[in-house]
């Protein structure tokens, strides 16, 4: 009972020091506060803050191993045949009805998108959080689906469906910024959202494909696109 509450107050003064620094972010933006500010404005010591976090940058991200998980955590909850594409275009069409923050799109966002952008140093963790996110994504298909060492596939398609909810993300986030209203933003949103995963899921074959200038394959008597050149047979006639 004792150890149980030892290890809630050191949750809440953790959360209260998480708390106060992301306020501070905010007022201040993450390269004007220091982490003896933080302290003070928390009630406790340097040394206390460190105790809890590595970092400055990890006062911001905070939630990194929870977020780094995520990504993962969908695929191991997806539905009874249900394929991968389909379980984070379900996931993230919830998230959107539920402004929820694990994609970004919760109110705020787009001012904590702004810190970011603002500071090399966060940029950077960011780029390492979704490294991780991808790593993790990648290693847990893997497990999965026994993937041989040396199939790609895990890391191709971990890579395509996280770039995808974070281009998604970023969109909302975008007009956010630029000052328009939720209820303008996600309908649009859900249109892209569906067209993105759409074309995860029935592949991109087709998509960016240029048409042929009229008749320039038989002018040429190049390939028609069937692995035969054109015209071989009627220039063979006749000689």
């Amino acid at each position: 009972m004792e150890e149980g509450l030892r290890e809630r107050k050191k949750r809440e003064t953790r959360q209260r020091i998480a708390d106060v620094a992301m306020g501070l972010f905010l007022a201040k933006g993450f390269d004007n506060v220091t982490v003896a500010e933080v302290a003070r404005a928390a009630d406790v010591s340097v040394n206390t803050v460190f105790n809890y976090f590595g970092t400055k940058e990890d006062l911001f991200a905070d939630r990194q191993d929870v977020v780094v998980d995520l990504p993962a955590r969908v695929l191991r909850e997806r539905e009874p045949g249900e394929g991968v594409v389909r379980a984070f275009r379900r996931d993230f069409l919830d998230a959107i009805a539920g402004r929820d923050w694990r994609y970004g799109l919760n109110q705020g966002s787009d001012v904590f998108a702004g810190i970011v952008a603002a500071s090399p140093a966060l940029v950077a963790r960011m780029r390492e959080i979704q490294e991780q996110r991808e790593t993790a994504l990648a290693r847990a298909l893997a497990d999965e689906l026994d993937a041989a060492p040396e199939d790609l596939s895990p890391r191709l398609v971990a890579a395509q469906v996280l770039a995808a909810t974070r281009l998604l993300g970023a969109y909302a986030a975008d007009r956010m910024a630029a000052g328009e209203d939720w209820t303008g933003i996600e309908p649009d949103l859900r249109t892209q959202a569906e067209r993105a995963f759409d074309l995860l899921e029935s592949g991109l074959g087709d998509y960016g494909r240029r048409a042929p200038a009229a008749g320039a394959s038989r002018a040429s008597g190049g390939d028609d696109g069937d692995g035969d050149p054109e015209g071989d047979e009627q220039q063979g006639e006749g000689h």
